[in-house]
This record gives C-alpha cells, sequence and structure tokens, in this order.
C-alpha cells in the first residue's frame, strides 16, 4: 500500500492540515502505517498535483497560517478504487525474529535485552491504542458505538493494532520465559 492511499483514508472524514494528519498518523494509523511528517507533506503536495487533493490556507491571527487539505472527487474515486482492489500479502521483516531464529546460548543475554525492549515498546503503544479506543467510544458500549457509527474503518483498525501489540507482549513473555529457563 502506497503512503497516498493512506492519506487519502486519513482525509476522508473532512478536511486536515499537514500538521493534524500527522498528528492522526502518529495515533490512529500508527499500528498500520507509519510515516514522517517529511514523507507526509511531500505526499501531499504530489496528491495534490495529481488533483487527488486540494489545499487552501487558512489565515490566522497570532499563529502562523495553516494549509488544510480535503479529498477532491477525483481523490474519492481514487480510495474507493484502493478499496475495491484486492490487497497485497503482508510482507513480515522483523529483525527481531531473525535475531531468535539465530540466537545460540551464547546470545541469550544480547536477545533477552531485546525483547524486553520491544516488549516495553508494545506496551507502550497498547497503552496508547486503548486510550484512543476509549475516546472514540466516548463513553458507549462498543456495541451502541459499532450500531451508530457510519464509519466502522477506524475503530477496526485500532482493534487490530491493539489485538497485534497484545500478541507481541505475550510472545515476548513466552520467549523471555524460556530464555530465562535456559539462562539458569
Amino acid at each position: 500500500m502506497a503512503l497516498r492511499n493512506a492519506l487519502l483514508a486519513a482525509l476522508a472524514d473532512g478536511e486536515s492540515s499537514g500538521y493534524d494528519l500527522a498528528k492522526s498518523f502518529d495515533v490512529a494509523v500508527a499500528n498500520f502505517w507509519s510515516a514522517t511528517p517529511q514523507q507526509l507533506y511531500r505526499e501531499l503536495d504530489r496528491l495534490e498535483t495529481d488533483g487527488l487533493v486540494e489545499g487552501h490556507v487558512i489565515e490566522q491571527t497570532n499563529r502562523p497560517n495553516k494549509r488544510v487539505f480535503s479529498l477532491t472527487d477525483a481523490g474519492r474515486g481514487a480510495l474507493h478504487d484502493f478499496i475495491a482492489r484486492p490487497p497485497k500479502a503482508t510482507a513480515i521483516r522483523d529483525e527481531l525474529l531473525v535475531q531468535v531464529e539465530a540466537m545460540e546460548p551464547a546470545d541469550f543475554g544480547a536477545v533477552r535485552s531485546h525483547l524486553q525492549t520491544t516488549r516495553a515498546a508494545s506496551v507502550t503503544r497498547l497503552g496508547r491504542y486503548q486510550r484512543s479506543r476509549e475516546l472514540l467510544l466516548g463513553g458507549r458500549t462498543e456495541e451502541q458505538f459499532l450500531a451508530e457509527t457510519d464509519r466502522l474503518g477506524h475503530f477496526l483498525t485500532l482493534a487490530r493494532g491493539i489485538a497485534f501489540e497484545e500478541e507481541t507482549v505475550r510472545w515476548c513473555d513466552y520467549v523471555l520465559t524460556v530464555v530465562a529457563t535456559r539462562l539458569d
């Protein structure tokens, strides 16, 4: 999937500034797509050149003006075309898995440290995703939210991010237990 499709999807709910898109990528989209702010701005410029988004400047007092982007009809069409295509298979490329695959007893200490770091990062992301979920639900039950919302995508991708991080924590705990048993 190209960054352009992730940006088109992020703009499907309405106009947004590049700054706000970068913030939303850090929270809402980070569980399935990452990009630096510089990459986002470059891609927004390309999308505008291609006629898929349009930008306009909002003048502000006491603050710098901000540029806001929205989908054009062509952008909505491109997003719908993307959604209609079968997705490419996900290719997993994970250095930690290669390290675990290749480790020997002499490597257990280093791998244990890598696992602890990975686990801590997953716990942090998991907490952020769970807070986002609670904000999205807004005091409603999951069933109420799902019955009332027209846009299920954000909630469902957030659920996938939560499940992924929970599984990463479980797997790290499992490998740490196995390695600890071997070190004793």
